[in-house]
């Protein structure tokens, strides 16, 4: 192998499961994702929650389903997400 030459190495894509809160929009979701942190001065944990714009190319995600969600290439300008299944439907 050459010395200049550059090694590409492919990193695997990451995965979240939240709950959609919102369907309003054609073939996009926002899904929200929570998680619990410890916090470094109270030894505590907290609850963080973020929210992903997410593609769903059929519109077959409502609010309140459990959804999984994967990184993928930008769609536009806040959408680089899809949804990959959905988990559990709301009741």
């Amino acid at each position: 192998m050459e010395d200049n030459a550059v090694q590409t190495v492919k990193r695997t894509k990451r995965t979240f499961v939240g709950l959609v809160t919102s369907d309003k929009m054609d073939k996009s979701i926002v899904v929200t994702v929570t998680t619990k942190k410890m916090d470094r001065l109270y030894k505590k944990y907290v609850t963080r929650s973020k929210k992903y714009m997410t593609h769903d190319e059929t519109n077959d995600a409502h609010v309140g389903d459990t959804v999984r969600i994967v990184e993928c290439s930008p769609y536009s300008r806040h959408k680089c997400w899809r949804l990959a299944e959905i988990v559990e439907r709301a009741k």
